[in-house]
């Protein structure tokens, strides 16, 4: 019996769905059922983190017959997990189907049932440790933590964690999110911590929380959410940035003011980042298919353009794909020689700690 095309677009989404890991020949059969969804609806996602603006570019690009609705930019990890609870029975434009959340929160999304399973097609490049072996989710790139400095106003310019205590830096030093809901500023607080030598994941998160308790006491501290546009004005003349935010910032400035970039002679604290597709997504095709464009080549030279490393950098790099110009871009490679990378269960501990002992320990509303 031949299937009428709209039978046919079902059999193929219902196939699509039945079957979760997909791989390369399949791609022409997932694109044709994305395109029948139309939309993809992505969260927190700055146009200038990690090269996100040309990405999205690229998928639009390649894709004109699917709408990406882009919501909330500046959500922090716990904000995105909470888009996928609430709008569990939603499949309008403010249910995303995707997540870039910080490492540990994959796991904890998993657990707790938000997250569906798909492997990419470029899935075994993706190394053991940093994914779920089932497909839930899995690392796309990583960074470590670094001061972004308007050199405008700070003449001396700080080179580690204990200089922020410094009268000099007077209200100056601000986080990059809410450290009770954003990845990048819980492990800020741990690398603080490791900078004073803790060891163990709760001394190290003890030891950062009162690191920005005596930041805060100094009056140094600025308790607002650091971007570039604040680090500009002068709002926060110090911005505690992942090294690829910080660079970008520098080069979206061009000099206007001129931003030096730091990545701190101790604590160095390196973030790895992972993708996941919601289990309530309205859009899982194509969703799974912007997945595929971001483990792409193109994708994971995009995230490299951005100044973070990709997941696949390996890879490409023996293959030869990584341009030279990319490469000399990045910080020398020396600046990362010390970086640690907290497991999952160390997150998941600081993690922990911070969200719930902020307020008591610190005392300051980030907003």
């Amino acid at each position: 019996m031949m299937l009428t095309p709209r039978l046919a677009l079902l059999t193929l989404t219902l196939s699509l769905t039945l079957n979760p890991n997909l791989y390369a020949s399949d791609l022409s059969a997932l694109e044709q059922a994305a395109k029948a969804e139309g939309m993809l609806t992505t969260i927190a996602l700055p146009h200038d983190w990690c090269g996100y603006g040309d990405i999205l570019a690229g998928f639009k690009a390649k894709y004109p017959d699917i709408k990406v609705n882009e919501l909330n930019p500046d959500a922090g990890s716990a904000d995105e997990l909470e888009a996928i609870r609430a709008n569990k029975d939603n499949k309008g434009p403010q249910s995303p189907d995707v997540i870039d959340v910080g490492f540990a929160y994959g796991p904890a999304a998993q657990k707790e049932g938000l997250l569906q399973p798909y492997k990419v097609s470029t899935w075994d490049d993706i190394g053991a440790e940093l994914k779920d072996p089932e497909g839930h989710w899995y690392a796309d790139y990583y960074g470590v933590l670094a001061f972004a400095v308007n050199k405008d106003l700070v003449q001396n310019v700080p080179q580690d964690w204990a200089d922020l205590l410094k009268p000099e830096y007077a209200n100056s030093v601000a986080l990059s999110g809410d450290p009770r809901a954003s990845n990048q500023a819980i492990l800020s607080v741990y690398a603080a911590g490791l900078s004073k030598g803790a060891t163990g994941s709760e001394a190290i998160a003890k030891a950062g929380l009162d690191f920005f308790a005596e930041l805060n006491k100094a009056g140094n501290f600025v308790p607002t959410i650091g971007k570039t546009g604040t680090l500009a004005q002068g709002a926060t003349p110090i911005v505690i940035f992942w090294d690829y935010n910080s660079l970008s910032a520098r080069d979206t400035l061009k000099g206007n003011p001129e931003i030096e970039v730091v990545i701190p002679q101790s604590g160095v604290v390196a973030g790895v980042y992972v993708q996941g597709i919601s289990a309530y997504a309205p859009h899982p095709n194509a969703a799974k298919l912007w997945l595929e464009h971001l483990y792409s080549d193109e994708g994971q030279l995009g995230y490299l353009k951005g100044y973070c490393h990709p997941s696949r950098f390996q890879t490409l790099a023996s293959n030869n794909k990584i341009p030279e110009a990319l490469l000399k871009a990045l910080p020398p490679a020396d600046a990362y020689a010390n970086a640690t990378f907290p497991s999952i269960a160390d997150q998941e501990a600081v993690k922990a700690l911070v969200t719930t002992q902020w307020d008591s320990a610190v005392g300051a509303n980030v907003k």
